[in-house]
């Protein structure tokens, strides 16, 4: 589901932050009990499943890693289909807006977390995802004062393709007559996600920094430091400053 918060940006004329909904707002009627929400929890209770199968006879049943490859797409699917129906039903809520990113990261962090055990992904690689992950989250809830920060498309694009790099990691390559070249494509596609990580963490940071100081909250803060200092110097018997 995608994130349903309105958008903060700056206008290019005045720098100005100008608010534009990037989706529906939580309807405050609809009840947290819909189809929607239960496909977003129906994808967190496959998380454990996917590791647990990923895992199984360390990883080496190719059987059991086709059953994960399956759970991992079917995940996948019902991350893009409890947005449109919340949207179309008119069901965002609360509860969606939160748990849809939470499972959203549950399963791609776990996933790294399962390749890396089993030699097949690169532990720096997990590390910088999930600090990634970790520090964007913890840095949303420093700046909500200030604004919120949607999902923007690449941190989307990134999400997606880190999904295509995991899906062909999952899958049990030696089973396959092309085994090698199926590898090297899924290597491929991982470090085009790692570029993808790092890229939009620093945009992030970057989106961060400018709404602290062109959101509503700073600039009304700003006028009032500026208005405090005009009187002070205007005050009868003040010496003014250089």
């Amino acid at each position: 589901m995608t994130d349903p918060t309105p958008e903060v940006h700056a206008a290019p004329s005045s720098g100005r932050p100008v608010v534009s909904p990037a989706s529906p707002p939580a309807n405050p009627e609809a009840s947290a009990w819909n189809l929607p929400n239960a496909l977003t929890v129906g994808r967190i209770v496959l998380v454990p499943v996917v590791g647990w199968l990923l895992l199984a006879d360390g990883g080496g049943n190719a059987a059991t890693r086709y059953l994960a490859l399956g759970a991992f797409i079917l995940a996948a699917i019902t991350d893009k289909i409890d947005g449109d129906l919340a949207r179309a039903r008119g069901q965002v809520t609360n509860f969606g807006k939160i748990a849809d990113p939470i499972a959203d990261k549950a399963l791609l962090g776990m996933t790294f977390v399962a390749l890396s055990m089993l030699g097949e992904v690169w532990w720096w690689v997990t590390a910088l995802v999930l600090s990634r992950e970790i520090g964007i989250t913890i840095m949303r809830f420093v700046v909500i004062r200030h604004g919120v920060m949607p999902a923007g498309r690449g941190g989307k694009l990134k999400t997606t393709v880190q999904a295509f790099a995991l899906g062909m990691l999952i899958l049990p390559a030696w089973s396959l007559p092309f085994a090698a070249g199926w590898r090297q494509a899924a290597y491929a596609v991982l470090v085009l996600a790692v570029g993808l990580t790092f890229g939009t963490g620093i945009d992030y940071l970057v989106q961060a920094h400018r709404l602290r100081r062109t959101s509503p909250r700073a600039l009304a803060k700003r006028a009032a430091r500026e208005a405090a200092r005009d009187a002070r110097r205007s005050a009868p018997g003040a010496t003014p400053r250089p």
